[in-house]
Parts: structure tokens; C-alpha cells; sequence
């Protein structure tokens, strides 16, 4: 479509008549009282479930430094790295199979292949309960590296697929928070779970790993008759529903022209050659490290601090609410504001304190101590979900959303590489190379999202100028799969 086609498609709507407005609105309020609806019934049917899931994936992935202060480097007979071992290991699964996890539910159903997932990770961490020995430990890790590779990108590109670019971000976040609030949940859990010290002849850490796997399991064996599958199968909306969704959602992608339905040689090179998967990716990285480190190490931390095992256990639990309930607030101001850029830089400047506070913990009380780390958890967990949806918001097409999103977090959860070896025994209680490469990490996502930005605004006012539009001169089954190089998208910041 020429630039030219273009104008002359709007402009009748720009010279029509006060009737003709009055229509427009009419039609207006009409489809938003529709669009509301829609949406209720979208969130009915897909939060809920996935909110659980969630919580269940880093419940099982985050348990790990729960056990660990509570007998299970003595009974395993860990030593020295092994603990970083089995924290890194998960790490090499879940980064290698998440493309290759995505590009298959693209090609099943959701409700299918989440499911799967679903039950075979519950299993795994289930296993970590009944191993005997380290190398089952390390084995169990791996797998549940394997199944919940696909988790994070599939919820991630089903939300794609349902919610326009500035409804995604606050359901995204309300997702990350629901996983921290199991953070909470973790510590609190496993507090009530090691008094079954005994039972069954298990130690109590072991029972962490068996009931959170059992209920793992139990959500799997009902979540294939839960989990929705692709909008044009979702049997809870009507025809009407069906049809109204996906205007709405061309309209999101510029009238439906920013597309890419075809997977070929052509579609993969531009995918793969786009500068912004990649810069999205280290901008998450830097980001998610954080996450990682509260995930694996809280406990640890507290423990350092001062606190007990128990205590350590029960005092990470505000930290985890504060950081929730931040997320949330800045995940409905970056939709309702629409900007990405300065909430990222404000989640940065926050955890930019508080490791600063932790890398002067000599000269600070215990309970400064223990404010640094809410700003940590609060800046780090409400800025890494906006790194992925800011990615999301500027991807266009079926194809390239899968496997852009696959792409970002696979290379940007390398972090959890960094994050399982900087904090080492040997330098607690000040772990001084940890947050130090922690603060380093959250900087780098400073200057990623500064070149993002920068990059972005560069292409939009290419566009504007009309330097991309020969790309309608393209044969035209090429220029309908161009998804977001198709020169009428434009991007946001």
C-alpha cells in the first residue's frame, strides 16, 4: 500500500460532516462498551490460571535456597560450589529450550502444551525431595529446567495474542507479581513445612520439595480443561466476541497490515537480524538478575544478616509483598501513562540504592541492612517485567512475537548464570563481588533501555520521513508478512 493510498483512506473521515462524527462516536462508545466486556471475559478465563501457574514455576524454581538453610547441604553432603552447581544447572535447560518450546506451542495448542509442561516440572520437583544423593539433586534441577523453559515465553505470547500493547503490560506484571507473592508464600510455606521434620522418615526439608510438587502436579491433571487455547478457538467468546477481538487487535497492528503468518527463509532472517530482540534481551538480563538473586538467595542473605533460619524465613516475606504490590503500581502507570522508558529508569535508581546501601553494610545497622534489600527487591522485580513487555509492544506478527519473546528471555536468563555464582560462602556475610556485579547488572539495563529508546525513536522518525516506505515496492507476499518492519508500524517508548 502506497503512502499515498493512505492518505486518501483517511481523508474522507477528517472532511465528514457533523452527522457523520456523531455516528463515529456513536459507534465509538458502542465498541469500547464491547471491548470492555471482552476483555472482563479474557481476564476470567486466562489470568486466573496462568496467575497460578505462575506462582507454582517460581515456587518450584525458587525453593532451592529454602532447603538450603534447612539441612539439605548436610544431608546431600554438598560441599564447597555445589549448591551454585545445582542453582546453575537449572539455568543451561530452561535457556536452551525455550525457543525450541515456543516454536512448538505456536504449532499445538496452549492448553495442550502448557499442560505437559505443567506435569512434567511437577514431577521433577518432586524428585528433588526424594533424591539420595547430590547428582539427583543436579539431575532433578536440570528437568525442571527442561519443562519450564516453555512456560515464561508460551503466557508470554498467548497474552500477545488476546491484549492490545497497552493492556499487556499491567497483566504481565500482575503475573511477575504473583510469582514474588509466591516468593512470600515460599518462605512461610517451607517455615510450616520443616516442622514435619521426620514424617515418613524424610527430613523437613525434603517435605518443601514433595508438597510443592504434589501440587504442582495436581494443578497439571486439571489445567488441559482450564488453560485457553488461540482466540479463534477460545470457546467462552461468541462469533461476535471472535470477530470484534481481532478488529480490535489488527487495529493494534496497524489495521492488521503488520503481520507475519509465514514462517520461511525470509521471515527468519528478519527475526533473527533485528537489533531490538537483542538489545531487549541484555536490557532484561541486566534486570532479571536481581530476580534471580532474591529467588536463590534471600534466605541466605537474611541469615547473614543476623537472623535465624526460621527468622530468615519469616522476615522475606515483606520484602517479597513490598516488591509486589510496587510492581503493580508501576505496572498500571506505565499502561495508563503509556511509557516504558522512565519507569525502567525509576526501578533502576531504586535498586541502585539499595545494593549501594549492602556494599557499605559495614558502616550500617542490621536494620538499614534489611531496608536495602526491600529496595533492591522492589526496584529489580518492578523493572524487569516492563523490559519484556516493552520488547512485546514492538514486535509485530504471530512468528516473530513467539520467537522474539523466546529469543529475549533465553539469552536475557543467562543472567541466572551470574546470579548463581557471585555470591559464594567464603565472602558472606558482605558478599561484596555479588552485589557488586548485581548493581553492574542493573546498569546495564540502564544503558540497554537508553539505546532501545534511541534506536526506536531513530526508526520512527525514518518512517515518518518516509526513508522505509520502498518497502512497498516488495512482492506483495512478502510486504504482508513484514510484521513490525512494515513501514506504516510504528513503535513505542
Amino acid at each position: 500500500m502506497s503512502k499515498e493510498a493512505q492518505s486518501d483512506e483517511i481523508q474522507p473521515i477528517e472532511s465528514a460532516g457533523t452527522s457523520d462524527r456523531e455516528a463515529q462516536d456513536e459507534e465509538l462508545a458502542m465498541n469500547k462498551v464491547l471491548d470492555d466486556r471482552i476483555t472482563r471475559k479474557i481476564d476470567l478465563h486466562l489470568v486466573p490460571i496462568m496467575t497460578v501457574m505462575f506462582m507454582l514455576a517460581y515456587l518450584d524454581r525458587s525453593n532451592l535456597g529454602n532447603a538450603k538453610i534447612e539441612g539439605m547441604l548436610t544431608d546431600l553432603h554438598m560441599v564447597n560450589r555445589d549448591y551454585n552447581v545445582a542453582s546453575l544447572i537449572f539455568y543451561v535447560s530452561y535457556i536452551v529450550f525455550e525457543v525450541p518450546s515456543n516454536i512448538l506451542l505456536r504449532k499445538t495448542s496452549p492448553s495442550t502444551w502448557l499442560s505437559v509442561l505443567l506435569f512434567f516440572w511437577g514431577i521433577s520437583a518432586l524428585s528433588q525431595g526424594l533424591t539420595q544423593s547430590y547428582g539427583g539433586l543436579v539431575c532433578a534441577r536440570f528437568f525442571i529446567g527442561v519443562f519450564e523453559a516453555g512456560f515464561t515465553p508460551g503466557f508470554l505470547y498467548l497474552f500477545s495474542m488476546y491484549y492490545t500493547r497497552y493492556q499487556l503490560q499491567k497483566r504481565l506484571s500482575l503475573m511477575f507479581a504473583s510469582g514474588i507473592i509466591a516468593g512470600a508464600f515460599s518462605g512461610l510455606l517451607a517455615y510450616a513445612l520443616v516442622k514435619m521434620d521426620g514424617v515418613g522418615g524424610y527430613a523437613g526439608w525434603r517435605w518443601i520439595f514433595i508438597i510443592e510438587g504434589l501440587a504442582t502436579i495436581a494443578v497439571a491433571l486439571v489445567s488441559k480443561f482450564v488453560i485457553v487455547d488461540w482466540p479463534n478457538r477460545a470457546t467462552f467468546l461468541s462469533q461476535e466476541d471472535k470477530t470484534r477481538l481481532m478488529i480490535r487487535l489488527e487495529h493494534d497492528a496497524v489495521r492488521g497490515i503488520a503481520r507475519m503468518d509465514t514462517f520461511d527463509a525470509t521471515a527468519f532472517s528478519r527475526i533473527v537480524g533485528d537489533w531490538k530482540i537483542y538489545v531487549g534481551a541484555f536490557m532484561y538480563f541486566g534486570a532479571v538478575n536481581t530476580g534471580y538473586v532474591i529467588a536463590l538467595f534471600l534466605p541466605t542473605i537474611l541469615k547473614e544478616l543476623g537472623y535465624t533460619s526460621s527468622g530468615a524465613q519469616i522476615f522475606s516475606i515483606p520484602v517479597y509483598i513490598v516488591a509486589a504490590v510496587c510492581m503493580l503500581i508501576i505496572a498500571t502507570l506505565t499502561d495508563r501513562l503509556r511509557r516504558r522508558y522512565p519507569f525502567i529508569l525509576v526501578g533502576c535508581a531504586v535498586a541502585t540504592v539499595g545494593y549501594c546501601i549492602l556494599l557499605a553494610q559495614t558502616h550500617v545497622s542490621v536494620g538499614i541492612k534489611y531496608m536495602a534489600v526491600f529496595f533492591v527487591a522492589a526496584g529489580g522485580h518492578s523493572t524487569h517485567p516492563i523490559t519484556l513487555g516493552w520488547l512485546t509492544n514492538n514486535v509485530s506478527g504471530h512468528y516473530k512475537r513467539a520467537i522474539s519473546t523466546a529469543i529475549q528471555i533465553s539469552i536475557g536468563n543467562c543472567a541466572g548464570f551470574v546470579g548463581s555464582n557471585v555470591f559464594v560462602d567464603s565472602q558472606a556475610p558482605a558478599y561484596t563481588v555479588g552485589y557488586g556485579v548485581s548493581l553492574a547488572c542493573i546498569w546495564l539495563t540502564v544503558v540497554m533501555a537508553t539505546i532501545f529508546l534511541c534506536g526506536l525513536r531513530w526508526e520512527n522518525w525514518k518512517r515518518e520521513r518516509g526513508e522505509q516506505d520502498w518497502r512497498y515496492n516488495l512482492p506483495p507476499e512478502e510486504l504482508k508478512n513484514l510484521g513490525d518492519d512494515h513501514p506504516a508500524w510504528r513503535f513505542v517508548y
